[in-house]
């Protein structure tokens, strides 16, 4: 009987066991599981974040492309427009009014506004330069010249400056002014 007093305690004991093992075993499985999907969604939330900043940069890589796909041919175009204006501001005064002239420089007078008003419908803007400080984002100086204004301002433009849209398409070519020596 002392066998079976010994034997029934350690029956007991083990079959608590058996029963709080499985207990133990499925609350780490569920601590498990929650971890797994706490996992899963933060993987989620940076999928998403990521699928939208790809979306916004595909959005505006768009815009840039329409915005800014003339670039190259509007740099061609701009030599044509300077030469143009080179070439109305070397008609003479008396050519001007001579009636044989006075058509040509009319047209030619038309044709310089027509360009000013197509590179404007298409966001290419000149760049004002003649008096202002000189500002390296938009204008490249090319000599210093003596002069009673503020050291800095621009004195002469040698080439117009152009932007399109918001950014430089080219930058005018200025002489800046220096204290007299």
């Amino acid at each position: 009987m002392s066998d079976n007093t010994t034997n029934a305690p350690q029956t007991d004991l083990r079959e608590e066991t058996a029963e709080a093992a499985p207990e133990v075993a499925g609350q780490d499985r569920l601590a498990e599981l929650e971890n797994q999907l706490a996992e899963a969604k933060q993987q989620y939330l940076y999928a998403q974040a990521e699928i939208q900043n790809v979306r916004r940069r595909a959005e505006k890589d768009a815009a840039d492309a329409r915005n800014y796909a003339a670039t190259s041919f509007a740099r061609d175009v701009l030599s044509v427009a300077d030469n143009l204006q080179r070439a109305l501001a070397a008609i003479p005064a008396d050519l001007r009014t001579d009636d044989k002239w006075k058509g040509l420089v009319t047209g030619l007078d038309a044709t310089g506004r027509e360009m000013e008003s197509v590179l404007g419908r298409h966001g290419i803007t000149k760049i004002e330069a003649m008096g202002q400080a000189l500002d390296p984002n938009k204008h490249q100086a090319m000599i210093e010249m003596p002069s009673d204004q503020e050291p800095g301002t621009i004195v002469q433009e040698m080439q117009s400056g152009y932007m399109i849209k918001d950014r430089l398409l080219r930058p005018a070519l200025v002489a800046v002014a220096k204290k007299p020596e």
